[in-house]
């Protein structure tokens, strides 16, 4: 937000420094990046008009021109391209210092007596143009010193804002808080409603519920639309970085800089009908102010009028820009002038959709008063009838029942200010404070019952009352004090595993852990499949972190696909962090995903290079379901996987029958929309089940050996190995000691859709010697629950 020094002292008189005013607007949180001094240095510098030019006799360039001054008139040499007879422009008399340091004295100029010198804006240190002189209006009195004609000296004071403080888009809305942190007063705004001189009206409707709950207009008949803005309203938006165009446009724009409401001004002879607020419909286009035509949809939403039918015609694109068609231009006799209230959700990311960046789009982002339409609207009238002329109409303010809501008082405690501060602020000054930022405060017994003015989005409960006492009273006279009391030792629960350990862990495995944002964009979370399930951001700090993530997946493969491009040629990363699921609040559950791609080892001259495969990250998980002592408890489905994985290089892991993660290779169309080849491997899993883990417990050595039986069978590809475990181990129950798969084979021999297992099966009793009776037993339970359960068949 950038204003002028002098408009913010207007509405609030200060004897404060420019030092100390930019002091203190930082420390309240309103951060300086700028302050640019203008006119400081223009004494001698008067309003002068060319009387009349002659060609200098010795240069192309130069003219020799008589000078009106006021007190005379005086020969000055110039060489600006601008110079003619009639021109009214800044005059620099003999004996003046121009900010840049030049001294203005008698001269020469190829042979030519000079006494002074016309002078360009940057010259005067106000305005980096110097394409030419300065032209002041022709109505301009010549003899005035300028400083006193443009309201100079002046600052040009630049400040950054943070989102929850969009009241500040505005003069008056800084004011406010300089008047609290100064000790000052903001003066009443002079917007008394402007009495209709006609009936001239137009029906309104509004038909896009609660995200345009407000909208405010008037027509104003017989406007003279090519009067020149005046000085002091074009000065104050060219030092607020705005360009004056004409003045029924700057009139909506100093509006809007000043008390922080977004307008339009319509041309009303080019509207038909009524007024419609609607959202866009698919495929409409609509050409705005800038000259760009965009399509739009139904995300966003338009101001339409009766052209052809019922809201048939938009005519603006809503809480963004006007359009082009409807625009007021040198020939306008009415305006219809509009200020709605558009709700930020309706808003944000609209612009940045269109590839554009407005005024009104980034204060609607962010929230505006929905009390300041009628205001906006009354105070643009007088300016407008004051100086452009017309006749007004009666004002139209349509609101939707409801869609409005009142702030709501909140319970200001003073013993919860004092604890949380850290001292006790006096009860006048806690007063003075919410008093001059325009809150209504009643006392109380136990404290204050505090009421924010409608701009104040970010007052909501009492540690934001809190906040301002604080940021007001001075954060640098609160005092420092070390906190008191004891640290409690909480013991780590053995039966669980440290996250610092399990990333350790990881480490020891090759992987380097990756640190991703937790916002994603939509359009990404769409490419996976994951649309709907994130949680949208209500003000994202770009379209690509708009939404918080449902999977670690998208944000770690990106990082993966990121250092693909930079020549990485074998890429091992992993990630410990949240993900986010819809409810209110959001659901967060730690997770801890892998994504792996390249060979399966490092380059090196013991073996050959080998891509990496399924099969060396489900290496990685056993060895971490092992660490935990409880792989038991896991099992390896190939069913229910999501659109994102491979289907036939894919699992569903599972803990106790319930869903924990997935591994697998990424599917490959997934794959060639990320641009990525099919060798991308990953996995996700839920953390807390990973760091669950069995407290070991000391165990006799076995007095009696183990038997080893070895068993072949033949099953289909479909069975998997976690279903032939839980056959054997629930038919031989603790007799089995360990099941060992050592082959697989598939082809001759063996039907096509099936698969050769060999394993086997390590058996011991604690109590007594197995003999070959009871291992030969072990095996045909074995081989009889594989053939119930995994239709298996033996092989001889």
């Amino acid at each position: 937000m950038k204003f002028s020094e002098n408009w913010l002292r207007q509405h609030v008189p200060t004897k404060a420094s420019r030092d100390e005013l930019s002091a203190t607007l930082t420390a309240i949180g309103l951060e300086v990046e700028d302050v640019a001094a203008l006119g400081d240095s223009l004494d001698g510098v008067v309003v002068a008009r060319i009387v009349s030019t002659q060609k200098h006799p010795e240069a192309d360039r130069l003219q020799v021109c008589e000078v009106e001054t006021g007190n005379g008139t005086v020969q000055i040499v110039c060489g600006a391209p601008n110079a003619r007879a009639g021109l009214v422009a800044p005059l620099a008399t003999v004996g003046a210092t121009l900010p840049g340091g030049i001294a203005i004295k008698p001269a020469k100029l190829r042979g030519v007596e000079s006494f002074g010198m016309l002078c360009s804006a940057k010259e005067l240190g106000i305005d980096p143009d110097a394409s030419g002189l300065l032209e002041l209006p022709t109505d301009a009195p010549v003899g005035t010193p300028l400083a006193a004609y443009l309201g100079l000296p002046d600052a040009s004071i630049e400040i950054k804002l943070t989102p929850n403080r969009a009241d500040c888009f505005s003069v008056r809305g800084i004011a406010f808080d300089v008047a609290a942190a100064l000790g000052g007063e903001v003066l009443p705004l002079d917007a008394a409603p402007v009495s209709a001189g006609s009936d001239a009206a137009m029906e309104i409707a509004l038909e896009a519920g609660p995200r345009v709950p407000r909208f405010t207009g008037r027509v104003i008949d017989g406007v003279d639309a090519r009067v020149a803005t005046p000085v002091w309203m074009a000065e104050r938006l060219r030092r607020s970085g705005l360009r004056p165009i004409s003045f029924l446009v700057d009139v909506t724009q100093y509006v809007m800089l000043e008390l922080g409401q977004p307008m339009h001004a319509f041309d009303k002879d080019k509207l038909e009908g009524g007024i419609v607020v609607r959202p866009a419909r698919a495929g409409e286009s609509l050409q705005l102010l800038d000259g760009r035509t965009v399509e739009l949809d139904g995300d966003f939403l338009v101001v339409a009028d009766g052209h052809g039918g019922r809201g048939e015609r938009a005519v603006a694109l809503g809480g963004i820009m006007g359009g082009s068609e409807t625009r007021v231009t040198d020939t306008t006799r009415s305006v219809f002038l509009e200020a709605a209230h558009w709700i930020p959700s309706a808003i944000i990311g609209r612009s940045r959709r269109l590839g554009m960046h407005t005024d009104a789009g980034h204060r609607f982002e962010r929230g505006v008063d929905p009390e300041l339409p009628p205001i906006a609207i009354e105070y643009a009238t007088r300016l407008i009838l004051d100086i452009a002329g017309g006749v007004a109409g009666p004002l139209l303010d349509v609101t939707l029942p409801g869609q409005v809501q009142a702030p709501q008082p909140i319970l200001l405690r003073r013993a919860r200010l004092v604890r949380v501060l850290g001292l006790a602020v006096a009860d006048a000054e806690v007063l003075r404070i919410f008093t001059a930022l325009g809150m209504k405060v009643e006392p109380l017994a136990e404290g204050w019952r505090v009421t924010a003015p409608s701009r104040r989005f970010d007052i909501e409960r009492e540690e934001d009352l809190i906040e301002e006492v604080a940021r007001i009273f001075g954060y640098d006279s609160i005092p420092t004090a070390t906190p008191a009391g004891a640290l409690v030792l909480v013991a780590e629960p053995e039966a669980r595993i440290g996250e610092l350990a399990l990333r350790e862990q990881l480490a020891a495995h090759g992987y380097f852990e990756a640190v991703n944002l937790s916002f994603v964009s939509a359009e990404l979370l769409a490419r996976w499949g994951f649309e709907g399930q994130g949680v949208p951001l209500a003000n994202p700090l770009s379209a690509d972190l708009a939404v918080m993530r449902p999977s670690l997946l998208p944000g770690l493969v990106e990082a993966l696909r990121h250092n693909r491009a930079r020549q990485q040629e074998r890429v091992r990363l992993f990630e410990v962090a949240r993900v986010f699921a819809a409810g209110n609040p959001p659901v967060e559950t730690p997770s801890v995903a892998i994504v792996v791609s390249g060979n399966a080892h490092a380059e090196q001259w013991g073996e050959p290079s080998r891509a990496l495969d399924f099969f060396d990250l489900k290496g990685d998980l056993d060895a971490l379901l092992a660490w935990g002592g409880e792989s038991h408890r896991w099992t390896i489905h190939a069913d229910g996987l999501p659109a994102w994985l491979h289907p036939g290089r894919g699992a569903r892991l599972a803990r106790d029958g319930q869903t924990a993660g997935w591994l697998g290779a990424l599917h490959p169309q997934l794959a060639k929309a990320l641009d990525l080849g099919p060798d991308v491997h990953v996995l996700e899993l839920a953390l807390e089940p990973l760091l669950a883990r069995r407290l070991p417990k000391a165990q006799p050595v076995a007095r009696f050996p183990s038997v080893r039986r070895d068993i072949a069978v033949e099953v289909s590809d479909e069975v998997t190995w976690s279903r032939i475990e839980q056959a054997v181990s629930g038919s031989l129950g603790e007799l089995l000691v360990e099941l060992r798969l050592f082959d697989r084979y598939s082809g001759k021999g063996v039907e096509v859709g099936r698969k050769s297992l060999a394993m086997g099966l390590i058996l011991q009793d604690a109590s007594r010697t197995l003999t070959d009776e009871d291992a030969d037993r072990c095996v045909r339970q074995a081989i009889a629950a594989l053939e119930q359960t995994c239709k298996a068949k033996l092989r001889g």
